[in-house]
């Protein structure tokens, strides 16, 4: 694409009219290529292996001179585009990943070809993103809370946690932007700060721990009830343990839809906990958070409203395609004490462009930004958010379909509640020793990958591996769980001789 205008001077457009009307063509073509991708996802394999000509062709050095867009696109067309992991796919099931849409895709397009940096601005995009947290606070019971797009649920839970390690810490006289959470000879004596979650938290919990300087040891794990929930009785002993310990806890972390099997705590007695104590309360929604749009489903995440804190993925239940996630605070001027920096040659001034200052910068740590709101913004729009409950309670509707299927196999078994869009389940016929299951299962799940029927992922729940179904995906139907139930048992049968 570099191209040498008249005057000799380089740049990265195109050069001339012709030059611009030959992109245009293969501008065109990108997109309709991916329109029809998407639109013939039924009629491909739900994942396939890279020939090992492909893979090996990922180990070139840089190139010194350019082969130009047509030809680097050809390679995106032969080495790429027919091998992701899936995600898009109708029967897409793994992990907790959405399959994004064709809007979104166009969006992140034009926020592209924008280039908006959101640290904040006097310009257009800033206001979409406003806009856009207003939107999710009022949606999730925050009216009023400050907020920012981040990159997925790990960073907004991190940034919850960092907000609520800074309120406590200040109470306790303790200024962790200047002397972090080291011991300094002037400084006050203080026991180590100590956050609590149950044994189920994702693993976001334990990074952020390491990150703050609070440590693995700091984040303390308690036990879950036969349905992955949360002891809350359990919680109260160990806060009144730890503080006799000279321990000092700051903050409870609740989950809205757990990774494993998609409980939720009981986030109101939660909330009535942390209020009791007088404990940070963050709420961990990153897919679950979403429950709380449909009025069937709210039970189930009751509380959440009481947060502190939210951190959710609107690129899980919210079908974005990647990045897009929120941090929510309920209080603002918290959550821009934590993290709001100056500098000369950032300074706000009364007009011109950063008139307005940087308002997302002054809510986390990175000070470029992309334009992460526009997908958001433009999907809610479009589609409003009646047809996205829709389609959340279907996931929930389809799901419980699943777990009937399995409940009425004498070759299945369910293992564990499935409260909301997850299940985990495994073959089990009579006659297999319960020793082969383990691994008769996993090789059931690899060979539906690797068959492209269906992509599920594994768990291990009590020792016993299972295959684990999580249902965020708006292409499926319930044909495609029918799919992934009948994949099990033909290749199960296969694989234990059972008849």
């Amino acid at each position: 694409m570099t191209s040498t205008p008249s005057d000799g001077e380089l740049t990265l457009d195109p050069g001339d009219a012709d030059g611009w009307d030959a992109f245009r063509g293969l501008a065109h073509r990108m997109v309709d290529d991916m329109i029809g991708h998407l639109s013939t996802l039924r009629e491909q394999p739900a994942w396939r292996e890279m020939p090992s000509a492909v893979r090996s062709s990922f180990g070139d050095d840089a190139p010194r001179a350019g082969i130009g867009a047509a030809a680097a696109y050809e390679r995106f067309v032969r080495d790429v585009l027919p091998y992701p992991n899936g995600n898009l796919h109708p029967r897409f099931f793994g992990w907790v990943q959405g399959n994004g849409t064709p809007l979104g895709m166009m969006a992140e397009m034009l926020a592209a070809g924008l280039d908006a940096h959101l640290a904040g601005f006097n310009q257009a995009p800033a206001l979409v993103e406003h806009q856009v947290l207003r939107w999710l606070a009022g949606l999730l019971g925050m009216p009023g809370a400050s907020g920012l797009l981040v990159s997925g649920g790990t960073m907004a839970s991190t940034l919850g946690l960092a907000v609520a390690r800074f309120a406590k810490a200040r109470e306790l006289g303790i200024d962790t932007r200047v002397d972090g959470m080291q011991r300094w000879p002037d400084g006050p004596a203080h026991g180590p700060l100590v956050f609590y979650g149950s044994r189920e938290t994702h693993g976001w919990a334990r990074k952020a721990a390491e990150l703050l300087g609070i440590g693995d040891r700091g984040f303390r794990r308690v036990p879950v009830d036969s349905e992955y929930r949360v002891d809350v009785a359990a919680l109260s002993a160990m806060l009144a343990e730890d503080r006799a310990a000279g321990l000092i806890p700051f903050c409870v972390i609740g989950t809205a839809g757990t990774v494993n099997t998609g409980a939720s705590d009981d986030l109101a007695a939660l909330a009535d906990l942390c209020a009791r104590e007088r404990l940070w309360f963050h709420v961990d929604g990153a897919f679950g958070a979403l429950a709380y749009l449909s009025d069937a489903l709210r039970p189930q995440v009751a509380g959440l409203a009481r947060a502190d804190s939210l951190g959710f993925d609107l690129h899980k239940w919210g079908y974005l395609p990647f990045e897009c996630a929120c941090v929510l605070v309920r209080d603002p001027a918290v959550h821009r004490d934590a993290f709001a920096t100056t500098a000369s040659y950032l300074a706000e001034t009364r007009r011109g462009v950063i008139a307005g200052g940087l308002p997302f910068a002054d809510r986390g740590i990175e000070l470029t930004r992309g334009f992460k709101a526009l997908k958001a913004w433009m999907s809610l729009q479009a589609d409003g958010l009646d047809k996205l409950v829709a389609l959340i309670e279907q996931n929930v509707a389809q799901t419980r379909h699943l777990v009937a299927r399995v409940q009425a196999s004498d070759e299945l078994e369910l293992l564990a509640p499935a409260p909301l869009n997850v299940a985990c389940f495994r073959f089990a016929p009579r006659g297999v020793p319960e020793k082969d299951l383990n691994p008769l299962n996993e090789e059931i799940l690899l060979q539906l990958q690797e068959r492209g029927i269906a992509v599920p992922s594994g768990t291990t729940l009590g020792g016993r591996f299972a295959i684990r179904v999580a249902n965020t995906n708006h292409r499926a139907r319930r044909e495609d769980l029918d799919a992934l139930v009948d994949g099990v048992l033909a290749i199960g049968r296969e694989l234990s001789g059972a008849p």
